[in-house]
């Protein structure tokens, strides 16, 4: 059994917040995760450029950060659930990059969603093989799930 959150933290209404949760159990399942815990929440761009400043040492706004836990080596790995961590998601920047790349809002939130749980799941774009890979696999599970770029 897996145990996911979705959490309305942003100071006004997400429309997007089922979609959210429908998409990610879509993901969570094509990528055959079983007993997995994780949390995605919701904020706007003063949270997470507070949460960006306080545990990255960069004082701007951002789209996504994922908090990994089992990048945390003193992590028990002999427990019957994985518990993968948060997903934050600045839902302002959700418009304005939905706006600027001329797609849908469902469309970029449903890729920041994805994107920050493959990085909970350890998938990097630090360099181009890793950077392909990762990429690869938001984009089959966007448009397996139905959404296109222009979606």
């Amino acid at each position: 059994m897996n145990y996911i959150e979705i959490f309305n933290n942003y100071n006004g209404e997400v429309l997007e917040i089922e979609l959210v949760k429908d998409f990610i159990d879509f993901c969570v399942e094509k990528l055959n995760l079983k007993n997995v815990m994780f949390n995605v929440i919701i904020v706007d761009n003063e949270t997470i450029r507070d949460i960006n400043k306080e545990y990255r040492g960069i004082d701007r706004k951002t789209d996504v950060i994922s908090f990994a836990l089992e990048d945390d080596k003193s992590f028990d790995d002999d427990i019957s659930v994985r518990v993968l961590g948060d997903i934050y998601i600045s839902y302002d920047k959700v418009l304005e990059q939905a706006k600027e790349y001329g797609h849908s809002v469902k469309r970029e939130i449903c890729f920041l969603a994805i994107h920050g749980l493959l990085h909970l799941l350890g998938f990097d774009h630090m360099n181009k093989d890793d950077e392909e890979k990762m990429f690869k696999i938001q984009k089959e599970m966007l448009l397996e799930y139905g959404i296109k770029k222009e979606s």
